[in-house]
């Protein structure tokens, strides 16, 4: 099989054995395993790297992962081809990275930069050595945590392991923790995560802050320094020391062309990002592709490294630092803005340390810092995606212009929200005005999975911006809105609900923000599947951990005493795991709530009532029809005429009980004081499965006004005044919620009346 993988023109300057990666989904039974895959340009063979990230339940693959170096020409696309069966992939072999465990480390040789890590140290570097010269691990200091009232932290690193290597790169991770060196020893963890490439002079450092402590966590600076020199050595050694006068120092940043500050002579320079800066300037690109650069440089005649901040501006407050003796990366720099994180938060920042000798130009650095920043992306085309049946389907051979529009216009709609703590969410204005956050912004914290509807619509029209907004969604949720420490085991590795401080829970106990109505899995699996970052895999299974542990409390002890949305996404979460996994672990809570389904469906008359007034149980279209949608995947995984029935039956009875002929939409709720005109999209899903089971097209009529609404309605507003709200930038008022809900509704309605012919427009 020969499968095109499309690079689209980007950069002005060609990239020579640029690193690449991509995500490949498989039909099931065509490919076993990778031994004879090669991506191929120009028919040679390009160095590669491949894992399975997850199979069928036949043990096909069922999505591969591939990392390789490609030639990318200057102002041009390119086409490559992944061949899942070439007889000869020797010639990736030139580019395989030396990578030796021993007892107490590891070492790495890319050809460009060799360096070593050791186990139990207080640096994350042992050495590094370049061309030019050679690191010590004196040289090397943080990142030092400092807390509140100035208590600095002392850092130490646990073992290295080996997450990745292979012929394109290596990724090394290690455990550590900051133990404050005041009068209690207070400790906050975190991870070190190190990326090296093939031939190339850079290294990514990825350190993700864990608050492991129960109260909160005030971080007054954290700071990684890099010196250009040992000077206890050189002057051990008789080394002349380099004068002032022979250092050039750099700080520059941007988000059009890029602003340099430069001296000769060792000048200390810095550039900052934070609240003010960010409200004042004009931006016009979308955040989650791209701000602008970051990043501080400092040479002597020996040569240099240069440091980027990977979104700094989206992730403020950030600033970096050059001076004659080196550069300092502030992950959070002191005096400047607020960073405090709730217990159980972690927040991952990146930076790249580029190594070059003496002659390398500002405009080279400035290059490949853009170029980190921004990265080359590639992808095959959706008919690729379609053809795996690996996605739900929402792929369409006929299309409507306005529906195409809408989509996109809703995926892009949503408010911006800048900050270390909060990029990659956005507040919802409706919960805020509602007083939800007693004064507050409310954070979406990712309802309704926002990042597997954008990770849909980029399988679906291979626009690489929404597959960077599930990026920034998932990085974001990965870290802020999943509980990473608590000794309560109902919220260990389970997701917030939508509340003020993500998870603080200032108007409901947060007792009440752990349920299963808001945990999703499905946008983390495709981050995983797009990036290869196992931990999206890792926090999807924490969280249907998490969903298992809450349906064994009281809560869900008796069928009906909750909504139906509840244990529907509790469905729907379980049976996306089981597909992905083939674990049967998952299906022991899934029968369950397939049971209960059943005996609901019968014990009030109507299918899925819910308790609403003490008195009162009622229809709720929209939590239904997740209801119906949870269990029209389990019933893809496990196909059953009951269960057929039971979907059926509960469309048959929102039709019957909950739609208004004379305006052709449903209720909002089934009560006097609720039942104003509803416009919730996810009920056009529940009538796509009553046609999907019955082929009946009858069943899409009723979808008729409420699709219709949804083309003509005004998107979210993305753009606007920019406002600061305690640690937050926010632009625009729109909330990622809309999207999450209305993307796999309108596109599947989209799909069937175009397909059935029912649209006349």
């Amino acid at each position: 099989m020969r499968i095109e993988i499309h690079v689209d023109k980007l950069y002005r300057y060609e990239r020579k054995a640029e690193p690449c990666f991509i995500g490949i989904p498989m039909k099931k039974g065509t490919l076993y395993d990778l031994d004879k895959v090669a991506v191929l340009q120009n028919n040679s063979v390009l160095p590669i790297q491949k894992k399975v990230t997850s199979r069928h339940d036949d043990g096909s693959v069922k999505f591969m992962f591939l990392r390789f170096l490609a030639d990318l020409p200057a102002n041009k696309d390119t086409v490559l081809i992944c061949d899942t069966n070439v007889q000869e992939v020797q010639d990736a072999d030139m580019f395989v990275i030396e990578t030796v465990q021993g007892e107490n480390g590891i070492c790495i040789d890319t050809g460009a930069v060799a360096f070593a890590v050791e186990n139990n140290s207080d640096s994350i570097f042992r050495h590094i050595r370049t061309q030019e010269r050679q690191y010590d691990k004196e040289q090397f200091a943080g990142p030092v945590l400092c807390g509140a009232q100035g208590s600095r932290y002392h850092m130490r690193i646990g073992k290295w392991s080996i997450v990745e290597s292979g012929a394109v790169c290596t990724i090394l991770k290690a455990r550590g923790t900051n133990i404050s060196m005041g009068d209690t020893a207070e400790h906050v963890d975190f991870e070190v995560k190190l990326t090296a490439y093939a031939k190339k002079p850079w290294i990514e450092v990825s350190y993700r802050i864990i608050n492991t402590t129960s109260s909160q966590l005030p971080i007054t600076s954290l700071v990684f320094d890099v010196k250009l020199s040992n000077k206890d050595s050189d002057t051990d050694n008789g080394k002349k020391m380099t004068q002032v006068s022979e250092i050039r120092t750099c700080a520059a940043s941007s988000n059009y062309k890029t602003d340099f500050v430069i001296s000769q002579n060792g000048e200390a320079l810095s550039v900052c990002a934070d609240a003010n800066s960010l409200v004042y300037e004009s931006n016009e690109h979308f955040a989650e592709v791209f701000y602008g650069t970051f990043f501080a440089d400092s040479t002597d005649k020996d040569g240099g490294v240069c440091a980027t901040i990977f979104q700094a501006q989206q992730n403020y407050p950030k600033a970096v630092r050059a001076d004659s003796e080196g550069v300092s990366v502030m992950l959070v720099p002191e005096g400047v803005d607020k960073v405090v994180m709730e217990p159980g938060m972690s927040r991952e920042q990146k930076f790249l340390l580029h190594f070059h000798d003496a002659k390398e130009t500002l405009e080279a650095l400035d290059n490949r810092s853009l170029i980190y920043q921004m990265p080359d992306r590639s992808y095959v085309l959706p008919k690729v995606h379609q053809a795996s049946g690996c996605y739900i389907d929402i792929f369409t051979e006929k299309f409507l212009p306005e529906a195409e529009q809408m989509l996109i216009a809703n995926a892009d709609g949503h408010a911006r929200a800048y900050g270390m703590l909060n990029f990659g969410d956005s507040p919802d204005m409706n919960y805020t005005t509602q007083g939800r956050g007693g004064g507050d912004l409310v954070w979406s914290n990712n309802e309704y999975d926002f990042p597997h509807a954008c990770a849909l619509l980029y399988v679906r029209n291979g626009t690489r911006r929404f597959l960077d907004y599930n990026i920034a969604a998932v990085s974001h949720w990965m870290d802020v809105d999943v509980c990473h420490f608590s000794e309560n085991p109902l919220f260990l590795g389970g997701q917030w609900e939508h509340t003020n401080g993500h998870c603080r829970g200032n108007v409901r106990r947060q007792e009440d923000l752990m349920v299963c109505s808001h945990q999703w899995v499905e946008g983390l699996l495709d981050y995983y599947h797009f990036t290869g970052d196992e931990r999206g895999l890792e926090t999807a299974l924490g969280i249907g951990e998490n969903v298992m542990r809450l349906l064994d409390t009281p809560m869900y002890a008796k069928v009906g005493e909750v909504n139906a949305r509840e244990t529907g996404w509790a469905l729907r979460s379980l049976t996306a795991l089981y597909v992905e996994t083939n674990d049967r672990k998952w299906l022991a809570k899934a029968d369950k709530i397939v049971q209960d389904f059943r005996v609901w469906g019968e014990q009030y008359g109507g299918y899925w009532l819910a308790p609403y007034t003490d008195n009162t149980v009622i229809r709720v279209g929209f939590m239904i029809s997740v209801a119906v949608g949870s269990l029209m995947r389990y019933y893809r995984v496990f196909p059953s005429m009951e269960l057929k029935e039971m979907m059926v039956n509960a469309v048959d009875d929102l039709i019957e009980n909950f739609y208004m002929e004379r305006t052709g939409l449903f209720y909002y709720k089934e009560l006097p004081s609720l039942n104003r005109l509803g416009t919730n999209t996810l009920l056009l899903e529940s009538l796509v499965i009553a046609y999907e089971l019955t082929g009946d097209a009858g069943y899409l009529k009723y979808g008729e006004q409420t699709f219709k609404k949804a083309l003509h309605a005004p998107s979210g507003s993305s753009l606007g005044k920019k406002t600061i709200y305690g640690d937050a930038v926010v632009a625009g008022t729109g909330s990622p919620k809309n999207f999450g809900q209305c993307f796999i509704p309108l596109a599947a309605y989209y799909k069937a009346v175009m397909e059935s012919g029912l649209y006349q427009g």
